[in-house]
């Protein structure tokens, strides 16, 4: 069997059915029962126990399938080395991030990258939603979370610090918010997420931390919306240093509590770079973490000097 007819094999193992895996591979499902049957024809043995509703790997396809899978990467890991060592990466990288983390933060990086790297092909997929990175064939997600868990390698690429804004003309209308108790009574505007819509958690300069309930009556799924309702003056939100921190320097928005920490969920959170395999990682993957790196943490320094002097 050739290597494809191997990773055919480790697909099928890991994705769990011939038609994921033929989606994955972009092949046809009969051409994956195909190459299943002929390995297990070639060998003596099942690979796959089969039937109308699930399919399982054998006693017998686990162990063969163990074996084979760190000599698949091998062979991959050479390969890509031998190939970058003649010429510039190539190949194509699929992306996922948050919709607003994806237009604030990674296109602008985009123009330096495409310039160092222009035989890689990009495609970004930004949403929401958390897509299972094995089973969409994506190469790298960009998670704004505290530190990841799960299988999954993850870098961590920036911290992120949460403020709450109004604009100049919500807070002359308002009036002063002496700290973040006052919030209470005041027309938030939330996300309908789950831990940001209820309550807001701070933290002050001494370490003392309080919980505060916020009310009102603007909803919004997205980060994006929230920051242009704020500027239009309709109440404080809260919003991520990376989205804000333009419309600070430009006076669009005011900090309220610039000396706390405030977050919805927990203080230690940033965004991360999440990626299937640190033993097999090919070079345009490689060469787009070390620059989202350099270029990410470089950034978070100078916001977090901006923020100072706030």
């Amino acid at each position: 069997m050739d290597i494809s007819q191997l990773k055919t094999l480790l697909t099928v193992a890991r994705l769990g059915s011939f038609a994921a895996a033929a989606r994955a591979l972009d092949q046809d499902p009969s051409a994956i029962s195909r190459v299943v049957a002929t390995a297990e024809a070639r060998l003596g043995v099942r690979l796959f126990e089969r039937s109308t509703r699930r399919l399982a790997v054998t006693g017998v396809g686990r162990g063969y399938l163990d074996r084979i899978a760190p000599l698949v990467e091998e062979l991959d890991l050479a390969a890509e080395e031998a190939r970058s060592a003649r010429r510039a990466p190539t190949g194509k990288l699929r992306i996922t991030a948050s919709v607003a983390w994806g237009q604030e933060c990674l296109v602008p990086l985009l123009p330096e990258f495409r310039s160092r790297y222009p035989e890689i092909e990009l495609e970004l997929i930004f949403t929401d939603s958390y897509l299972d990175l094995l089973a969409e064939g994506i190469d790298l997600a960009i998670r704004l979370a505290p530190a990841p868990q799960g299988d999954l390698v993850s870098t961590h690429l920036r911290c992120t610090r949460y403020l709450v804004c109004a604009s100049p003309d919500y807070l002359a209308r308002a009036g002063h918010l002496p700290s973040p108790a006052a919030l209470n009574g005041h027309d938030c505007l939330r996300m309908p997420l789950r831990g940001f819509d209820g309550t807001w958690r701070f933290c002050s300069p001494s370490g003392q931390q309080e919980t505060v309930p916020v009310t009102g009556k603007v909803v919004m799924t997205s980060p994006l919306a929230l920051r242009q309702a704020a500027r239009v003056g309709l109440g404080p939100t809260l919003l991520a240093d990376w989205l804000v921190a333009d419309d600070l320097a430009q006076g669009r928005l005011v900090p309220l509590f610039p000396d706390w920490q405030v977050s919805a969920t927990g203080f230690e959170s940033g965004a991360w770079a999440l990626y299937p395999s640190r033993t097999y990682m090919p070079t345009r993957l490689r060469v787009m973490l070390d620059y989202l790196s350099a270029r990410l943490g470089s950034a978070s320094h100078q916001e977090r000097a901006r923020f100072a002097q706030i």
